[in-house]
């Protein structure tokens, strides 16, 4: 197994037992926050790895230094995969996470929900919506996975 893979694996289980224990117990908004960060790292080391291999497939010549033009060129080479994509715009906004203007409600409850505004809208990022991001997230990791391990 690549050690890429090592890496995005390590941190999914991080991020798993954040969204299912310690959300369950603790139901706060900075465990909330914490999570998406941890997406955002596994999230980094993927786009990294995809690239790594795009780059093996000769699909491009060189891999950019600068995290935007990562991102643009993950974009690009991977267009045609909705899974790539989809988790691509979650990843935008996942990465502005800590300057986001954000509201906690209901932390401690079942209820909790941490809003954030991003792009002139406001998120309202609960339990469900946590989930919606982990489906996401599976997908698009169940595609490195397979993407990372062909020949």
């Amino acid at each position: 197994m690549p050690e890429v893979l090592e890496k995005i694996l390590k941190e999914k289980i991080s991020a798993d037992h954040l969204l299912y224990v310690s959300m369950k117990y603790t139901k706060t908004c900075d465990v909330m926050i914490n999570l998406i960060k941890r997406w955002k790292i596994m999230m980094d080391y993927a786009f990294d790895g995809l690239l790594d291999k795009a780059k093996k497939k000769k699909l491009i010549k060189k891999i950019p230094d600068a995290p935007k033009l990562k991102i643009d060129l993950v974009q690009e080479v991977f267009e045609k995969y909705p899974e790539v994509m989809e988790a691509l715009d979650e990843y935008q906004m996942f990465k502005l996470i800590d300057v986001l203007q954000k509201t906690k409600e209901s932390e401690f409850r079942k209820g909790v929900c941490l809003t954030v505004t991003y792009k002139w809208k406001e998120i309202a990022i609960n339990l469900d919506k946590l989930k919606e991001y982990a489906e996401i997230m599976d997908k698009f990791i169940a595609f490195t996975k397979k993407y990372l391990t062909e020949k």
